[in-house]
């Protein structure tokens, strides 16, 4: 029995009518409308504030993240979890997970965000932390309801923080030489 399947099996045995109940509300915070609303109020507030540079970090890791998920899903042109397991009915490819990329990507670069605020370290840490569980919770709840494998679910995640660090490191650079004095 191969890992994924092990994995699925063990999802499926652990159902029970509430959890499913609660594990949809957990996936569905993880989806497409939710993390561009909460993306695009991001954005907005952190143009009102000043924060250009944080605001492309955002705005811009959102939307070439979700053109990179697509593109990888027409690369590896994965099938999903197999019905009756899968509780969801989705017709789009399995690898890798979008909401776990997509979650990966927005957690991560509003980690960056917050690192650079001036805030008490309890509290700094304590939204680390729900960052973290909220993207880990997205990625277990796709599992949990058969939408995906749980490589499908690692591969997001990975691949979605490689491309948080790469926006992270990309915005940072760009800061860096506004910050170089200029040279008449």
């Amino acid at each position: 029995m191969s890992f994924d399947q092990w994995v699925l099996d063990s999802a499926v045995d652990q159902r029970t009518p509430w959890l499913v109940d609660v594990v949809d509300v957990i996936t569905d915070s993880g989806g497409t409308l939710a993390a561009w609303i909460i993306s695009t109020v991001l954005t907005i507030t952190l143009l009102m504030r000043g924060r250009r540079i944080d605001a492309l970090l955002v705005a811009g890791s959102m939307l070439t993240g979700l053109l990179v998920m697509s593109g990888l899903k027409r690369i590896f042109t994965r099938t999903r979890p197999p019905v009756p397991e899968r509780l969801i009915e989705i017709d789009s490819y399995s690898f890798p997970s979008g909401h776990a990329m997509m979650t990966a990507i927005l957690a991560t670069v509003v980690a960056a965000v917050i690192v650079r605020l001036t805030l008490p370290s309890l509290v700094r840490v304590a939204m680390l932390v729900s960052l973290a569980l909220y993207t880990v919770a997205v990625g277990f709840s796709r599992v949990y309801l058969a939408a995906h494998w749980m490589t499908d679910v690692l591969a997001g995640w990975a691949f979605g923080v490689i491309w948080a660090g790469v926006w992270i490191l990309g915005t940072y650079r760009l800061a860096q030489r506004r910050r170089e004095p200029q040279l008449v």
